[in-house]
C-alpha cells in the first residue's frame, strides 16, 4: 500500500468582499452574536474572475475569550456569467489590543491576528463543475469596510 498523499496548497482566487453596516445582536447564550451584510466586491484568480453580488452575509459570534467565529455564506458571478456559492467558516482572534483595533476598523497588519477559513464553493455551472469537488483554505485581513480573502485549494 502507497503512503497517503502529503496535502498541499495551490492558490485558487483572491476575494475583496465590501461589507455593508453590521446588525449587532448583542449577548445571547453563545457569546456576543452580529450579521455583516456582504454588499459588493470582486474576486480574481488564474481560473476565476468576476464580481461578489450584493447577497450575502456574514454571522459572527464573539466568544467570551474574543474569539470571533466567523461563518459567510455569499454570492460570487465569473466574468463568464456563473454563479458561484462560496462558504467561509473559520476563526479570527489575536492579542486584546489587536483585535480593539481591527473592530474599529484601524489599518492592521494581518500578521498581528490569525483569521483562517475553511471554504467550499457550490455551482451548477458546467463550466465550473471542478469547484464542487475542492477543499479550501483561506486566509483573510479585515479593515473598516472589506474583508480581503485569499483562498488556496488543497492538493
Amino acid at each position: 500500500m502507497s503512503p497517503l498523499p502529503t496535502l498541499s496548497l495551490s492558490p485558487l482566487l483572491t476575494i475583496e468582499v465590501q461589507l455593508g453596516k453590521p446588525e449587532e445582536m448583542g449577548a445571547t447564550p453563545g457569546g456576543h452574536r452580529r450579521i455583516v451584510p456582504i454588499v459588493g466586491g470582486r474576486f480574481f484568480g488564474e481560473r476565476l474572475n468576476g464580481v461578489v453580488r450584493n447577497f450575502g452575509a456574514d454571522w459572527q459570534t464573539i466568544r467570551p475569550d474574543g474569539l470571533a467565529e466567523i461563518d459567510t455564506r455569499y454570492m460570487l458571478e465569473t466574468d463568464d456569467g456563473a454563479i458561484l456559492d462560496i462558504r467561509n467558516i473559520g476563526v479570527r482572534h489575536g492579542p486584546p489590543d489587536i483585535m480593539a483595533r481591527v473592530g474599529r476598523g484601524e489599518a492592521v497588519d494581518p500578521a498581528l491576528y490569525y483569521m483562517r477559513t475553511h471554504s467550499r464553493l457550490e455551482t451548477g455551472d458546467p463550466r465550473y463543475q471542478w469547484l464542487n469537488r475542492l477543499i479550501c483554505l483561506g486566509t483573510g485581513a479585515r479593515s473598516a469596510t472589506t474583508v480581503t480573502m485569499v483562498i488556496s485549494a488543497v492538493e
